[in-house]
């Protein structure tokens, strides 16, 4: 393989569930495309790189601060959905059941990885619950980790640190499957959890 080639199937396969093999077809399949195919999406990526940032309030990644969903007027404010990721809120979001705001962890709690409290975006949370001179104070907290070992284990956590702060905390219901992810699971299944949650 020419060393350009190389070079690209090493920095696909950089990426989250693509292998060696995927890495190698995506790079012939970007190859055998037009130029100009290939300027849209490295532009694209710089444009993402530039210009994405963290919503100063949420924790999502936007490029406007804050984002579209903190400046809705629409959504509920005393309520919070916590998740682990981004690509978690689109999925709870896509379905319009959740009316309320989000905040993202960016990881779930895994001493095995060496992921602890501090790693992840809970201060940030902790701070968002007595409200400001825009919003009332919080009154639930849902949190909707995956059910997985991590998952329960970050629920668990939040959970017995803002309980002494005198807000609800709830935990979407297990119509999720144990070990699954949120982000692949179907709406109905999501609107489920969210209607079934359960006070922690």
């Amino acid at each position: 393989m020419a060393d350009p080639i190389r070079r690209l199937v090493q920095e696909l396969s950089r990426l989250p569930g693509i292998g060696e093999k995927s890495a190698t077809r995506l790079a012939f399949h970007l190859i055998r495309g037009n130029r100009q195919q290939i300027q849209d999406l490295a532009r694209a990526l710089l444009d993402v790189t530039d210009k994405i940032r963290l919503c100063s309030s949420c924790m999502t990644m936007t490029e406007a601060d804050p984002c579209s969903m903190c400046t809705d007027g629409r959504r509920d404010p005393e309520t919070i959905c916590v998740v682990a990721s981004p690509s978690d809120l689109i999925a709870i979001d896509r379905g319009g059941h959740f009316r309320g705001k989000y905040h993202v962890l960016h990881g779930l709690l895994s001493p095995l990885e060496g992921i602890g409290p501090d790693d992840l975006r809970i201060a940030e949370l902790i701070r968002r619950l007595g409200g400001s001179a825009e919003s009332p104070p919080v009154r639930e907290v849902i949190i909707a980790t995956s059910p997985s070992v991590d998952g329960e284990a970050t629920a668990m956590y939040i959970a017995r640190t803002l309980k002494p702060l005198g807000v609800k905390v709830s935990r979407i219901a297990t119509g999720l499957p144990v070990g699954g992810e949120l982000e692949y699971s179907d709406q109905a299944t999501i609107a489920r959890a969210l209607a079934g949650r359960a006070t922690m």
